[in-house]
């Protein structure tokens, strides 16, 4: 196993590349969307929220009461999408991945036409509940398309078809920035339109994805189906020669006959998972609470300081997304290269660099001349070390260090510490900048530094290897944790790494 030739059933045949991008792009590209599409209209939005109360009730609302109000519109996002995540495992191993994803985006088409009409209809409560439905379908779909796109690659471009969903959800960030202008949609006749894009993705996804095959590994594994999972892989790797993974699934179902459909408690709770069960939890909430959100957030006011036209400042913020997009492009085709690990160590390990000097220039930016300028190029090598590493590796990572039975429970915990970390960090970021100011972003400095540590000692470089051989590894790290004599335990954290 695990030293199969490399056939034309290897390649990235046409069928597998649409696959992935309408898998990516209409679920994908909705999450990123939806991240970004309520900033640059939320000016007007608030003023609607004001002027729909005072129709009601003849009088307008405090301030207080109207930043009260939109704080629960933003926070309904991830509350959804903690939600969604909780919901993955059962729906998966009920409905397939393709199936879960074609449910999921048939209700998205809902609150996108809510949100159209929400000027109609003079409701700022549709908008909220459209907003914590949007969270629920991209708490499903971002951890259903990483789990998808992991099980329809040959193992050879697991990784760069694995770097596509955040690929995409860079795209839909930008592609919400520059409809967002105020030249373009974020204006009081255009913003209903701005929030109802999201159903075109959603609506191609309904379309298109039933003409492509289920998973093949769900369909062998799960439901028993060796002739329909062979059908799918012959159209995917265009290619008869499929008895090699054939093999490596039937494989994969031997190892696992025994363990069932796993829960998280009983990953929790299993001992040959412990290290891939601490992995993700370090993984997902470094992903958040290295300050990515918070420094996207800070980039505003780093380019007003520096004297950038208020007006223009949407512009270089599209700049920033384009940055964005353009590395997690660089991601895609280095993945196979460079490997997985190394992305993640370099990723944290530039972030956090870039978090130290960014607190050392916006401490000094009211006294040193030249500090803004500054703070603008720690904003961009952030996003830069961000893009090749913290934000797309953690889900490609999942998708390849536990087995078919153990993956939508570990989606489920994944998706869970996802949003929790978001909300957290949402709910806490405004705390900390005001208690700590610049200083808020040593904290971040110190996320990025743990877990690029983290990476360093305990992730196993996973390309080019089997889910059988990955998950042979991880069996050794679990076994030499807890043989490892009392003494030395306590004297190290870590235990040995596995290359």
């Amino acid at each position: 196993m695990g030293h199969y030739k490399l056939s034309s059933g290897k390649r990235l045949t046409l069928s597998l590349a649409m696959a992935s991008l309408v898998a990516a792009f209409g679920s994908s590209f909705q999450y990123g969307y939806n991240v970004a599409v309520v900033n640059s209209p939320s000016e007007i939005l608030k003023h609607f929220y004001n002027e729909t109360y005072y129709d009601r009730t003849s009088k307008y609302m405090s301030s207080s009461y109207v930043t009260l109000l939109w704080s629960v519109t933003v926070s309904m996002f991830p509350l959804g999408g903690l939600i969604g995540s909780l919901i993955v495992g059962p729906m998966v191993n009920k409905f397939g991945r393709k199936g879960t994803l074609l449910i999921n985006n048939i209700f998205s088409i809902v609150p996108a036409i809510l949100m159209g009409c929400s000027k109609v209809a003079k409701s700022c409560e549709v908008i909220i509940f459209a907003r914590i439905v949007v969270g629920i379908c991209a708490g499903l779909s971002s951890s259903v398309v990483p789990m998808y796109l992991g099980e329809l690659a040959p193992q050879n471009l697991r990784g760069a078809i694995g770097v596509v969903p955040q690929l995409l959800i860079t795209f839909g960030i930008f592609a919400a920035q520059v409809f967002g202008f105020r030249s373009i949609l974020a204006t009081e006749d255009g913003w209903t339109i701005l929030l109802a894009l999201k159903a075109i993705p959603a609506s191609l996804q309904v379309i298109l994805l039933p003409f492509f095959p289920e998973s093949p590994r769900y369909i062998l594994i799960q439901t028993g189906g060796e002739e329909g999972a062979g059908k799918a892989l012959k159209t995917l790797r265009n290619s008869e020669n499929i008895e090699d993974e054939v093999e490596e699934i039937l494989m994969e179902h031997e190892v696992e006959k025994a363990a069932d459909i796993m829960s998280v408690v009983k990953i929790f709770s299993t001992n040959s998972l412990r290290w891939q069960f601490i992995s993700i939890i370090v993984l997902m909430a470094g992903q958040q609470f290295s300050g990515v959100n918070a420094v996207y957030y800070y980039a505003t006011q780093i380019y007003r300081t520096a004297g950038v036209v208020e007006y223009n400042i949407q512009y270089i913020t599209a700049g920033t997304g384009a940055v964005n997009v353009v590395m997690t492009v660089v991601a895609v085709f280095i993945v196979e290269l460079l490997g997985r690990r190394l992305l993640l160590i370099t990723g944290f390990g530039t972030c956090f660099p870039a978090c130290v000097v960014l607190t050392v220039a916006l401490s000094l930016q009211n006294t040193v001349k030249r500090m803004p300028f500054l703070s603008i190029v720690c904003v961009i090598t952030y996003i830069i070390g961000h893009a090749i590493g913290p934000s797309p590796i953690p889900s490609l990572i999942i998708a390849e260090i536990f087995l078919q039975s153990s993956q939508p429970a570990a989606f489920m915990l994944g998706g869970t510490i996802h949003w929790l970390s978001m909300f957290a960090v949402g709910l806490l970021f405004p705390l900390i900048r005001k208690g700590l100011g610049a200083f808020s972003f040593l904290i971040f400095a110190g996320v990025c530094l743990f877990t690029a540590l983290y990476s360093y000692y305990i992730i196993p470089e996973t390309k080019s290897k089997t889910f059988v051989e990955i998950n042979q590894i991880f069996a050794k790290i679990n076994k030499m944790s807890e043989i490892q004599p009392e003494k030395e335990k306590s004297s190290s954290f870590y235990p040995p790494t596995i290359p």
